[in-house]
């Protein structure tokens, strides 16, 4: 039984139970793995095995999100999406861990259909039972209550609200607005109506949202970096190959990490400083336990 569960079942109100996890897991240290690999999806494997496994994270029956970058008409070498092996070995072991299902889906920029194929995704996934690699359907985004700083409400796909477990799997990269686009700017991607009108006050919106869909779990796809002329990138000169894919059930964390990949400091990323001011998890890197595999 997670934390969240106990404090319902105390009966305590939503803003006390909130209240008492956020010190709860402020009191933790959050862990950060670091896998490195040629071979991505035994990087990927490293890096959650150094988290304690799959099993951590997911239980037997359990429907999950495995949420990536699928945004952008970009081949996987081109850095732009989310590697298609980093996105198999994450679903692969959701299953093994006994997942009734696993839904993969992103709300693209570019058309859906050359999206899913020409990232990788799609051929990647094929054939993997219980897998349900889906198009965004504009009918299933419905209104949420935010009550965030600067959103009241907006728009969420459904389908990632009812998971048991969201599982939030970027591509670290250059972005032209925020700096860098981790874990905490993925989730863009189940954002339904015009998103572009939250640019203004991006990193306080994303903290809005990120407070209400949490990420059990980040895995950042670092096996090759787009280090300029994100979030779609495009030229091969941009990419710098890492062969590193890192893990942590902190997303704050996650993200903070990730930023030092590119000799930024996490201080540097508003929208990292927006989460970690909202309590969303750790920014300071020398209060993580941070584990090189």
């Amino acid at each position: 039984m997670d934390r969240r569960h106990f404090l319902k079942l105390l009966g305590l109100s939503p803003l006390l139970s909130n209240l008492l996890l956020r010190k709860a897991l402020a009191a933790e240290t959050p862990v950060v793995a670091i896998a490195e690999d040629r071979d991505f999806s035994r990087a990927t494997l490293k890096a959650l095995n150094a988290l304690g496994g799959m099993r951590r994270f997911v239980k037997p029956g359990n429907v999950v999100v495995v949420k990536p970058n699928i945004g952008w008409d970009r081949r996987p070498e081109q850095a732009a999406n989310t590697h298609p092996l980093v996105v198999r070995t994450v679903v692969a072991e959701a299953l093994r861990a006994g997942a009734s299902k696993v839904k993969v889906f992103d709300r693209t920029c570019n058309d859906p259909r050359r999206c899913y194929v020409n990232s990788g995704i799609e051929a990647a996934l094929r054939g993997m039972k219980g897998v349900d690699l889906k198009y965004i359907e504009e009918e299933r985004f419905r209104p949420v209550r935010l009550n965030g700083r600067t959103l009241r409400q907006w728009d969420l796909y459904d389908e990632a609200l009812s998971a048991d477990v969201f599982i939030n799997v970027p591509v670290a990269k250059h972005h032209g607005l925020t700096g860098l686009t981790l874990g905490l700017k993925n989730i863009m991607g189940v954002m339904g109506g015009n998103r572009g009108s939250i640019h203004r006050h991006i990193d306080s919106a994303l903290a809005d949202i990120n407070a209400v869909l949490k990420s059990r779990l980040t895995v950042v796809d670092a096996t090759r970096i787009l280090t300029a002329h994100g979030p779609q990138g495009g030229d091969s000169h941009d990419v710098k190959v890492l062969n590193k894919v890192l893990a942590s059930g902190d997303i704050v964390a996650a993200d903070a990490v990730a930023t030092t990949l590119f000799g930024l400091r996490p201080e540097q990323i508003s929208t990292t400083v927006a989460a970690y001011r909202r309590g969303l998890g750790e920014m300071k890197v020398d209060k993580m336990r941070i584990v090189r595999v």
